[in-house]
């Protein structure tokens, strides 16, 4: 067995670790978020780690209503200036806490007053070790380069912190059942095993999404670029009803992320008009009408809200990535071209 697809089905355990092993910090940090005027978040990092981010970013702003910067961390490293963080909450998310220009916008924090969080699996890192707080994904060593525990367990933390600083209890609620839906999502793996097969000798395709799950749809593309090697594009439904639907021809392979929940109409309309187009579909929801579109469908569980849905379409895009891999004769562990760090300033 790969070690991407045991890291995949470590996840249940992950999460719940992770999340027992920061209940404290999450808690004292709120406390000093509390304490001060925080009038926006800045999150910094790359990758896979930005994904989790532009996940928090969403969840973030609207459960608390403030409003989430992504940071450009090539305005402090490239070009040499200050950023005014005084009021701000700056959060670094890196798994290996070693990205140097994450690290120079938590310093660059440190500087200006604001409070400073690092989220990383390492707890001796440099990231962790400047950070003010760290919350510790707590994942365990993840040696595939492809990463899959470390994701899911940096968008937990974010959620969960999200939902303390809001005195959410529901929302807390709804985020304890995390654990268990990701257990239901790992049941698929023999259904995705048959039905990539189909895929094998695609070289190209785009991935959708909207709200809460665009996060995951930039995710999924990734993970099928590095581990298949395959052009994979993601965007978000309501751009790609713009200038990106021209590259649409028939049987063009596309993914599209459409759980219910407040964005479902509009990827319900999406999916229509590239049935129209004659692309072929593959589709991850949770309710039958949809499933019924697609050329290919994964049936997700139940998970309510647009909250929790992110994590099941997570997990059955990695395991569509690790077994279309295998399919095509690769390695998702050692992508050619990739380390399992890296670093960039």
């Amino acid at each position: 067995m790969v070690k991407m697809w045991e890291e995949i089905c470590e996840q249940p355990a992950a999460l719940k670790r992770c999340l027992e092993t920061n209940r404290e910090v999450i808690n004292m940090l709120v406390e000093a978020l509390d304490s001060h005027d925080i009038s926006s978040v800045v999150i910094a990092a790359r990758g896979t780690s930005d994904h989790a981010g532009i996940y928090g970013k969403y969840v973030i702003e609207s459960t608390l209503g403030i409003p989430v910067a992504l940071a450009a961390p090539s305005v402090v490293t490239v070009y040499g200036k200050s950023l005014k963080l005084k009021n701000s909450l700056v959060i670094g998310i890196s798994q290996s806490g070693k990205a140097a220009d994450v690290l120079e916008i938590i310093r660059e924090g440190n500087k200006q007053g604001a409070i400073t969080v690092a989220i990383t699996n390492f707890n001796d890192s440099p990231l962790a070790n400047e950070a003010s707080y760290h919350l510790y994904t707590d994942a365990g060593l993840e040696k595939s380069v492809a990463a899959t525990k470390t994701f899911t367990t940096q968008m937990y933390l974010l959620a969960n912190l999200a939902a303390v600083w809001a005195k959410d209890a529901d929302m807390q609620q709804q985020l304890s059942k995390v654990p268990d839906l990701v257990s239901k999502t790992l049941e698929l793996s023999d259904v995705i095993k048959e039905k990539v097969q189909r895929y094998r000798y695609m070289n190209e395709c785009f991935v959708l999404a909207r709200g809460m799950n665009y996060s995951i749809a930039m995710e999924t593309a990734l993970k099928i670029q590095e581990t298949c090697y395959i052009r994979a594009r993601a965007y978000a439904v309501s751009d790609f009803h713009h200038g990106p639907f021209a590259m649409i021809d028939k049987d063009m392979p596309v993914i599209l992320l459409a759980p219910e929940g407040p964005s479902l109409k509009d990827n319900e309309e999406m999916i229509h008009k590239l049935k129209d187009a004659g692309a072929e579909l593959v589709i991850f929801s949770d309710k039958d009408e949809i499933l019924e579109l697609g050329t290919t469908s994964f049936r997700i569980p139940k998970a309510g809200s647009d909250l929790l849905s992110p994590f099941c379409n997570a997990v059955v895009a990695q395991m569509f990535a690790c077994n279309l891999s295998l399919a095509r004769g690769l390695n998702p562990d050692s992508p050619r071209g990739l380390n399992k760090v890296t670093i960039t300033k």
